[in-house]
């Protein structure tokens, strides 16, 4: 048995490099970019429009003219043109290139358009409503930076400058893995003594969340049947995420499993509740990082949500988040087990607060869907007081 913060350090101590790869640009939401991405071209790469109306070159209204001579329409996507005769001016519609002879737009809300001419209804500013060519980036600045991860926001810059391919951080091959005979398949009506299978579901939803296809196996409680399976598996991913089979009960094989199968233990048992008898391990010979989890709920889940992800985001060379919460409620932490309790969210003039959810210990999958997060408390002689700052793993977005 080891502490919590050991624990935690010796996942993530074993974070892997997965690798890169080139994937187009219509996959890319989610991923890790892995380059640093330039402007291949001005932003915007032309004098451009920002409203319908006319151009026109303002040095014509200081020499007092209100009214000018349209000579013709230009529309985005069009070529540039120049105006012919400086004391005219040309329609032009938003998006479109402005003339390099113009310097000013003026929109059709301000204007009287007859008999070929357009007449000023308001006096403009010189130089308004046009976006200039460079003013947002120059060609050759940094845009994006690598380790990054991809939103619509990114995806959009990504097409601007050209990238219809990116480097992105591979994600690893995770296999998922329930054990128990008592578990049968959710289409099923289960007997007295049987429940349908849900942590290995809340697991693919899970990892589906962060972009990864995970591998589903279901093992039975037969030694012979589990390490005949696990060898496979060890050697076909990168990670393998197990719920069950790891406590101290007559049909718990697969520690034993697993060190027959050259996975090094690394800790099994944690000063923790829930998910106390947690079992971690690696095969060096694969780099296969081994998360063994207790088969109840929310021990699956707290684990999961509190070492993988945070095991995942080192491999991809992300930053590990560090949220706060404040206690609504007083809490004391007796004994040496550091908990990780289910809490709701509320936000109270743009602060995070958290108040305990009404839970039945760590087989009451129901009380999850309440729960925003785990808040991280350590043992301590004093309680936890209302209003005071304590760690928090979300577990779901909160906005």
């Amino acid at each position: 048995m080891i502490s919590f913060k050991d624990a935690y350090k010796k996942v993530l101590a074993l974070y892997q490099d997965f690798g890169l790869e080139q994937i187009p640009l219509e996959t890319a939401m989610g991923r890790v970019l892995a380059e640093d991405i330039v402007a291949d071209r001005n932003f915007p790469p032309f004098n451009r429009a920002t409203k319908d109306g006319i151009a026109i070159n303002y040095d014509a209204i200081e020499n007092g003219l209100t009214s000018f001579k349209i000579e013709g329409v230009l529309a985005a996507g069009m070529p540039s043109q120049q105006l012919k005769d400086t004391s005219n001016c040309i329609e032009i519609m938003t998006g479109a290139v402005v003339p390099n002879n113009a310097d000013t737009v003026v929109m059709y809300e301000h204007l009287i358009i007859e008999y070929g001419s357009a007449t000023l209804t308001k006096k403009p500013n010189r130089g308004q409503d046009i976006h200039l060519d460079g003013s947002d980036q120059i060609k050759g600045d940094l845009v994006l930076k690598k380790h990054c991860i991809l939103s619509a926001s990114e995806i959009g810059i990504l097409a601007a400058v050209g990238k219809a391919s990116i480097k992105v951080r591979k994600l690893p091959t995770v296999a998922i893995v329930s054990t128990g005979n008592e578990l049968v398949e959710v289409e099923e009506t289960p007997l007295p003594h049987q429940i349908r299978k849900s942590n290995i579901h809340t697991l693919y939803a899970a990892l589906s969340e962060e972009g990864i296809v995970p591998t589903k196996l279901h093992l039975p409680d037969e030694k012979a049947s589990i390490k005949k399976a696990l060898d496979n598996t060890l050697r076909e991913h990168k990670a393998v995420l197990l719920s069950g089979g790891v406590s101290k009960g007559k049909f718990d094989f697969l520690p034993q499993v697993l060190e027959e199968l050259g996975v090094e233990k690394i800790f099994h048992g944690v000063y923790q509740r829930p998910g106390k008898p947690f079992w971690f391990g690696i095969q060096r010979e694969t780099k296969t990082v081994v998360f063994s989890f207790p088969g109840n709920p929310v021990s699956t889940f707290a684990n999961y949500n509190v070492y993988f992800k945070d095991w995942l985001r080192r491999s991809l060379g992300l930053p590990l988040p560090k949220i706060d919460v404040i206690l609504k409620e007083a809490v004391a932490v007796k004994g040496d087990l550091t908990l990780l309790l289910r809490v709701k969210i509320m936000f109270n003039r743009g602060h995070l607060v958290a108040t305990l959810v009404k839970e039945n210990g760590s087989g009451d999958l129901c009380s999850l869907v309440n729960t925003d997060g785990f808040i991280v408390l350590e043992p301590k002689i004093d309680a936890y007081e209302v209003g005071e700052l304590v760690p928090f793993v979300p577990t779901r977005d909160l906005l």
